[in-house]
């Protein structure tokens, strides 16, 4: 870019003033809109949930100011504190066990075996239904008398299982269709994380006489722990806002052995038209799922890609 002499045989730089200003004019017709929307759809809601948070309000009926009332009643609500308490419980178990058979998944498609592309295309099909279509499908295998999978237990001589109609039983029932569904999302991150991995540490253990296990417990794992970190993450905010599933096959129950934070917050809101205290609850939620997302993301940022 060439200056401007002047009449002294100065030679000045271009002003790039006016040429910011035209391109602020042309920038704002495409950032208002998005501005916008990015306001009324996030932002609007989360000032509103706020707001309500700190007000009784029933639906049809006036606002009144209770200040932090309704999160002081959270402690005290043994309702809330076990819906707490088995949304953890289904969390872990929903993360632990598709995290698990995801990262062995990965590591057998990795390999070289006949019609591989088949087997991984029929592997992944169950993440590609709605959970709504899954759940009536697994409602009617778990039926006690009618349900294919007693059938199943019987024909092998073990006995039938209540499954989700039994409150001992319900939430590993759940677990067990979530890990069915989401363990295809793991083993596809892991299995790009193995496409990148670099062949030269695996040949010399090979040389070395490393065993397979060997090489898969001081090499693949330790390479691929970020992947597994991320598909950990993913799983951990699927879980804890799970509600289709829940609400499909158990609707909570049997009474409320399976109603995590999610339906109580449904119950709270649509059922008993608390709005104030339901918006209290989302709050509190919402910190629950922003503090375990950012140790999970600690933990991630910790390790080195290799």
């Amino acid at each position: 870019m060439t200056g401007v002499t002047t009449s002294t045989g100065e030679v000045r730089a271009p002003s790039t003033g006016m040429r910011g200003k035209n391109y602020a004019r042309k920038y704002w017709p495409f950032v208002v809109p998005a501005g916008l929307v990015v306001f009324a759809v996030i932002v609007f809601p989360w000032i509103f949930t706020l707001y309500m948070s700190v007000h009784e309000w029933k639906v049809g009926g006036a606002f009144t100011f209770v200040g932090l009332d309704n999160y002081l009643r959270l402690p005290n609500d043994e309702r809330f504190l076990g819906a707490v308490w088995r949304t953890l419980y289904f969390t872990v178990l929903s993360v632990a066990f598709p995290v698990i058979l995801g990262v062995a998944a990965a590591v057998c498609f990795h390999r070289n075996f006949p019609l591989r592309g088949l087997a991984r295309t029929i592997f992944i099909l169950p993440m590609m239904a709605t959970p709504v279509a899954i759940a009536l499908v697994w409602t009617m295998m778990f039926h006690p008398q009618a349900g294919v999978l007693n059938y199943i237990l019987t024909s092998v001589g073990l006995p039938p299982s209540m499954w989700s109609y039994d409150s001992a039983t319900v939430i590993p029932t759940l677990v067990l269709v979530e890990t069915w569904q989401w363990t295809p999302l793991v083993m596809l991150i892991v299995l790009g994380g193995l496409a990148s991995l670099p062949t030269d540490p695996f040949e010399a253990a090979r040389i070395d006489g490393a065993s397979a296990w060997d090489m898969f417990r001081h090499l693949t794992v330790p390479l691929v722990w970020p992947h597994i970190i991320v598909a950990a993450v993913i799983r951990t905010i699927d879980s804890l806002k799970a509600f289709d599933l829940i609400f499909v096959i158990s609707g909570g129950g049997p009474g409320t052995s399976s109603e995590t934070i999610n339906l109580y917050l449904y119950q709270t809101a649509f059922a008993f038209y608390n709005m104030g205290y339901a918006a209290a609850m989302t709050v509190v939620f919402f910190i629950i799922i922003l503090l375990i997302s950012l140790v999970l993301f600690s933990s991630r940022q910790q390790e080195k890609w290799q």
